[in-house]
């Protein structure tokens, strides 16, 4: 027993490593004492997996159980039994992980068939039940000397770097074979540290000032009617100081009337943004009364090119994005029928959207093309990536982590953003309710950010780059290429032997 609570330890520990903790050098180092503790003969290797998800998931993701307790309408039993059950769920990826190790493979082949299989798992895990690929192993590097493979093989590919390093450890460590786990981790991390002195930008363009509104709306005001006039006047308000900027952004849904119901204020916004040559974009809820469709969308404003003198906005005009990967229980409920009506987490208000193209165009503002990512995809590289055209400038995300309180997850939101920028060299652009509201460069750095829990507007001069990285072109091909050749080496070693 006291195995699988040294696993469990394990998986808490990985949480230090991501934001706002930051302490990347502990996920090699807890992932090697992991794949030490799956080596023993005396443990069964599925179990072992799963009490490593479950402190994992526990520690990593404990600010979900902040919005059901805050707002769930659960007794905290009940509430905390959810946690339980969302994080046993999740940690079945591990097991299957350290299932998969024991079953098909002798100790010494994991450095060559680990990272496929891990690759495998957390596919599994970030497409089941429309998939939850949060807390990744690659998001805690991006401040670490493995970054720099990010714009190579994406975090996908530094999580396969790191199971490959830490079961190299594991397993040759112990019989004394030093010089090739020194020479693989040193190749990783020098390359690491050479790519990223690399510039994946091909060129410079004139830089952009762009700037943000963050509100800063408690969640419990957001919906309710009689503050739906102050909060439109309140973004109305601090965006009168603005309209200096080439564009100006405001977060999810914003705008708490849905959107035929404020065509006025919209109308009057659109003319006021293009009359001061501003490109203003928002996020807007959508409700369609003649088929009874909602959508969580964004929608821009005012000047589209920059000679407009006049702004251009009709209801549903093209110029918008609506959310494609909804999240269950917030945007769409399973088993409706059903769960409807049996807690007040299954009744929250607009949790009923439908779903928008997985392709959509780019948003356009005062000249400049945004790849928009609404909330929770930002965490969807490929659905980023298929939606990156030669001419987009910057990739743009709103959210509102208001659901979460004074958690670690709007922090690891933000770091998932960063490695996002990374991975495309495309600046990112993330407005929010509440915070953490920031512009991060093409290299994954924060320019500026606004502090959280503040009403605040925030501006910065971005720079606005043409760039290409071999993620982009490639995506995940290249890492599984890699893994699957990886595994088929190690079948063939098995067989041979």
């Amino acid at each position: 027993m006291i195995i699988y609570l040294l696993a469990l330890l394990c998986g808490v520990s990985l949480t230090l490593s991501y934001a706002p903790f930051s302490q990347w050098y502990l996920m090699p180092m807890a992932l090697s004492l992991f794949c030490w503790l799956l080596n023993r003969h005396d443990i069964k290797r599925g179990w072992l997996g799963w009490w490593f998800g479950l402190g994992w998931f526990g520690a990593g993701i404990s600010w979900v159980h902040v919005s059901i307790a805050q707002y769930g309408g659960l007794p905290i039993v009940l509430s905390l039994g959810m946690m339980l059950l969302l994080c046993g769920y999740l940690a079945i990826y591990p097991a299957l992980f350290g299932k998969l190790l024991q079953r098909f493979f002798q100790p010494r082949y994991w450095p060559l068939a680990a990272p496929a299989l891990w690759l495998l798992c957390e596919g599994l895990r970030g497409w089941v039940l429309t998939g939850f690929p949060w807390l990744s192993l690659g998001y805690s590097q991006i401040d670490g000397p493995l970054a720099g493979w990010i714009p190579v093989i994406g975090e996908v590919g530094v999580s396969a770097l790191l199971i490959m390093l830490a079961s190299s450890a594991a397993i040759w460590l112990p019989h004394k074979r030093y010089i090739p786990v020194a020479a693989l981790w040193l190749t990783c991390l020098f390359g690491g540290l050479v790519l990223n002195q690399v510039d994946w930008a091909n060129s410079y363009k004139p830089a952009v000032k762009i700037s943000m509104v963050q509100g800063n709306i408690h969640q419990s005001m957001r919906w309710v009617p009689e503050q739906d006039w102050p909060t439109m006047m309140k973004y109305r308000h601090i965006t009168d100081g603005l309209w200096d900027s080439d564009i100006v952004i405001w977060p999810e849904a914003a705008i708490p009337k849905l959107e035929p119901l404020a065509l006025d204020y919209l109308h009057d916004l659109d003319s006021a943004a293009a009359q001061n040559h501003t490109g203003l974009i928002t996020g807007i809820l959508n409700y369609h009364f003649e088929t009874s469709e909602a959508y969580n969308g964004i929608i821009s404003l005012g000047s589209i090119d920059r000679q407009d003198e006049q702004g251009q906005y009709r209801y549903d005009h093209a110029n918008r994005y609506a959310k494609h990967h909804l999240l269950p229980i917030g945007e769409f409920i399973p088993l409706e029928k059903w769960l409807r009506g049996l807690a007040p987490i299954f009744d929250l208000p607009m949790s009923s959207f439908s779903r928008g193209d997985y392709l959509q165009t780019n948003l356009q503002s005062n000249g400049y093309h945004l790849a928009p990512a609404l909330c929770y995809e930002i965490v969807l590289p490929e659905q980023i990536r298929d939606n990156l055209h030669a001419d987009t400038d910057f990739i743009l995300t709103l959210s509102n982590d208001a659901w979460f309180g004074d958690s670690h997850g709007p922090h690891q939101h933000l770091e998932i953003a960063r490695v996002r920028a990374k991975e495309f060299a495309l600046p990112v652009l993330r407005a929010t309710n509440n915070g953490i509201s920031a512009f991060i460069d093409h290299q994954g750095n924060i320019i500026s950010k606004a502090p959280q829990f503040v009403e605040t507007s925030l501006s910065a001069e971005v720079e606005n780059v043409i760039s290409n990285t071999p993620y982009r072109r490639f995506g995940n091909w290249i890492i599984w290429l890699i893994c699957l050749a990886g595994l088929a080496v190690a079948l063939v070693l098995k067989r041979q032997h």
